[in-house]
């Protein structure tokens, strides 16, 4: 006869209620790691697209072009290209096949426009009299640049396509003589909606734009909602070892690159440390110190000063980088003469006075820190006490974030010249002494266009306190 076991010894049985208590959390572990292994294969299969993709253009120089594009099928692409569309004498042909192509073309002239024609060895895939570029003029040469700037384009909607409409009939309106409509096509980030797959950049940025895209250069900013995905570095192209002027950054993340007279500083403000001393800040300033330029251009997606969808006094939003942007970027760009700040993420328009010296939240703006406060103006004029870059003379600092959509804010920030809740891009001219920029809404209008002139010594520099 077996031993009866103790009571002792018997497990306790649990109470029904711990019992479901229990199997709902197991339930609930299980369904958050399901969940989870199901968010990975979607960012890992939300990486790649297998459609096609027209040519568009990247690491432009005086001397040198970029193009890519992608195929359907593994495919060994050729680049045929000339000085006129009938006569393509010069090809490049691609070492193996693949659905993803690019294609460097070396040994161009400046300033000068090459027709192309792509194909594949068993096809013609794009050719004709509307597939052409125009490469830089050289380093330093005073030759007019015209730049679109679109901000936080990325959103496939009817309201976006209204907004290319819109520039693309006042560039027809306004053309520059044996000139392409404009020479470089920038975006402030955010280029893909709302999660940077690779099929909503498809959507959201390489078919709306394509005609653009297969004739100007392109450099967009990295922002947030391109972070989500790993898609954005492997679209674009971006000079890690200064093919397209400027300093070797080693680095997609933030490069430089020359446009005539025009130095173009373009930085990571979603996923690069912003602390004194970091890498991308080291870099900046050996690059700005070694650049010469009369002209100094900055781009990032995080704005410095905001009161519009986003808020730059609160330490809280965007996780701070728009106070490490203010705090740590600011003076090293102000040091070395910056004179346009470009940043979308903020979801209207908001324009600065020339300003500068102000690093602190929006109620420690101090008037001298305002060199010439224009208010909105159709002829807003500041002036720049010198020709050339000099430390302290007042910035731009432009946020355009409704290129694609159009969110809600006080938009009081009082940096601000002009605040607008309207959708639209800026194109910007320089030439010589002088740079132009208009803000065209999605209505047709220009809600807000302003000039920087430099040469007058009668205006005193800012003085930024120690």
């Amino acid at each position: 006869m077996t031993d009866a076991i103790p009571d002792s010894q018997i497990a306790p049985k649990l109470p029904r209620h711990w019992r479901w208590s229990l199997y709902i959390l197991a339930t609930v572990v299980l369904l958050m790691v399901l969940y989870g292994l199901g968010r990975l294969g979607h960012v890992a299969l939300g990486s790649f697209y297998t459609g096609e993709r027209g040519p568009y253009l990247q690491q432009p120089s005086p001397t040198s072009m970029t193009l890519r594009w992608q195929t359907t099928e593994a495919e060994t692409g050729v680049v045929r290209y000339g000085l006129q569309p009938d006569q393509l004498q010069w090809q490049v042909e691609e070492k193996q096949p693949g659905e993803e192509h690019e294609v460097r073309l070396s040994g161009l002239e400046p300033n000068t426009r090459y027709f192309y024609a792509i194909e594949s060895k068993e096809k013609s895939l794009y050719a004709g009299p509307d597939f052409w570029f125009f490469t830089p003029p050289s380093v330093g040469k005073p030759v007019a640049t015209r730049l679109v700037v679109l901000g936080d384009p990325g959103y496939a909607n009817p309201r976006q396509l209204v907004v290319q409409d819109v520039m693309q009939t006042w560039l027809e309106l306004n053309p520059r003589p044996d000139r392409p409509a404009f020479d470089l096509l920038l975006t402030t980030g955010d280029n893909a909606y709302r999660s940077g797959t690779n099929e909503q950049f498809q959507a959201g940025f390489f078919e709306p734009y394509a005609s653009w895209l297969r004739n100007v250069p392109v450099w967009p900013v990295y922002g947030n909602h391109d972070a989500r995905r790993w898609a954005f570095f492997d679209l674009f192209s971006f000079p890690l070892d200064g093919e397209s002027g400027g300093l070797p950054s080693g680095t997609e993340h933030y490069y430089s690159f020359d446009h005539g007279q025009v130095h173009f500083v373009v930085l990571d403000s979603t996923a690069s440390s912003m602390d004194e001393g970091s890498a991308m800040l080291r870099w900046l300033q050996e690059d700005l110190a070694g650049s010469h330029q009369p002209w100094l251009i900055a781009a990032f997606h995080h704005p410095p000063y905001t009161h519009g969808s986003h808020n730059s006094d609160s330490r809280g939003d965007s996780g701070g980088r728009m106070f490490d942007v203010r705090e740590n970027i600011l003076p090293l760009l102000e040091q070395a003469g910056v004179d346009l700040v470009l940043s979308g993420h903020s979801h209207m328009y908001e324009r600065s006075h020339l300003m500068g010296c102000h690093y602190g939240k929006s109620e420690t703006l101090q008037p001298q820190m305002m060199q010439q406060p224009v208010h909105k103006d159709e002829n807003a004029l500041y002036i720049k006490p010198a020709a050339g870059r000099v430390a302290n003379q007042g910035a731009i600092y432009l946020v355009l974030g409704s290129s694609s959509k159009l969110d809600q804010g006080p938009l009081d920030h009082p940096a601000m010249a002009v605040s607008e809740g309207e959708m639209g891009a800026l194109v910007v001219d320089i030439n010589g002494s002088r740079l132009d920029a208009r803000f065209l809404t999605d209505r047709g209008m220009i809600a807000d266009s302003f000039a920087i002139v430099k040469g007058d010594t009668t205006v005193t520099p800012l003085q930024c306190a120690p």
